[in-house]
């Protein structure tokens, strides 16, 4: 990946698990049905991993719209993504206006593991068309890193170590 950040130089203190946190939060904003079903075609066409899950029921993977329509009682579906066989991030069908996901910090050590990571976000970004920020996990005051659509790659958004 051209421009790509480098482990060493750029991310690996902010990646660091041990810093309070393992599971950052990734958030695309002002999304609609449209761009879930966009997001559920790329797991399908990059032929990564998945498992869709409804409570403890494990089921094909569903159009958008029936699972973002389900009533407000209803228990939050899960889809677990591989975009590697080591990586995983979890997204939540919490609503339509935002598609939220979470990786494990423990799972993206190393230049090999963030280009991963990279991969994946901009794979995201460019399908939707949209920033894909990340954000220490309980924390979304501002991103550390992220797709950028205008830069075409994930880019460091925080220079700064993380106060305590």
């Amino acid at each position: 990946m051209a421009e790509s950040l480098v482990w060493d130089d750029h991310v690996a203190w902010l990646l660091d698990p041990s810093g309070g946190g393992y599971l950052p939060d990734v958030y695309v904003a002002d999304t609609t049905v449209a761009d879930w079903q966009a997001l559920l075609d790329l797991v399908v066409e990059r032929g990564w991993g998945f498992e869709y899950a409804e409570g403890r029921a494990v089921l094909p993977l569903p159009r958008a719209e029936p699972v973002l329509s389900r009533p407000a009682d209803a228990e939050c579906p899960s889809l677990r993504v591989w975009p590697d066989p080591e990586v995983c991030a979890v997204f939540r069908f919490l609503g339509d206006e935002q598609i939220d996901f979470d990786v494990d910090l423990r799972e993206l050590q190393g230049q090999e593991r963030l280009d991963v990571l990279c991969g994946f976000l901009t794979a995201i970004g460019r399908r939707l068309g949209k920033p894909v920020p990340m954000y220490f996990e309980g924390d979304t005051r501002a991103p550390f890193l992220g797709y950028d659509p205008e830069a075409d790659r994930v880019v460091l958004l925080r220079a700064e170590r993380r106060d305590g």
